[in-house]
């Protein structure tokens, strides 16, 4: 791994931070899925640098963010870093937007583990449209956050 190796800790936390930075109530179904986007951009990037069980860590650390069951989010981004990195050669020839369609599919089956599990231990979500609105919105900020986080690892020459 390179000198420059805190780069990725560094996007996890500011991914992590956009979390838990206050929204209105109404706007709260339509935050991105900031930390699960992170993870995917570094396991397509640098998947010898991501691997699985920082993916858990970053998912547990969700888990304590959200306040949910432990192990809950770690699961679904752990499964879906997993994808990710067995498939990592073919999702980074792809069009960025073709990414993002993949990635949103990606995103809507961990929201749907997650619902699973919520539903599982009685804390289903009471309006399930507005429950897979986050996912959805990986088509606009998938780009973004590519375009942004290359941009990043090819400053500091990471990888």
């Amino acid at each position: 791994m390179s000198a420059r190796w805190w780069l990725i800790p560094l996007t996890l936390i500011v991914a992590l931070m956009l979390v838990v930075m206050p929204l209105p109530d109404a706007a709260q179904p339509f935050r991105p899925d900031w930390v699960t986007l992170v993870v995917l951009y570094w396991c397509i990037a640098l998947p010898q640098s991501f691997g699985l069980t920082l993916a858990w860590i970053v998912g547990v650390l969700l888990d304590v963010a959200h306040g949910t069951l432990l192990g809950q989010h770690a699961l679904g981004i752990v499964l879906v870093a997993g994808f990710a990195l067995r498939e990592h050669q073919r999702l980074r020839v792809m069009p960025v937007p073709q990414q993002a369609v993949v990635v949103t599919l990606l995103l809507l089956g961990k929201q749907a583990l997650v619902l699973w599990i919520s539903g599982m231990v009685g804390r289903a979500p009471q309006n399930l449209w507005l429950y897979f609105a986050s996912p959805v919105l990986a088509l606009v900020f998938w780009p973004i956050i590519f375009g942004l986080l290359r941009d990043l690892r090819r400053r500091y020459q990471l990888g």
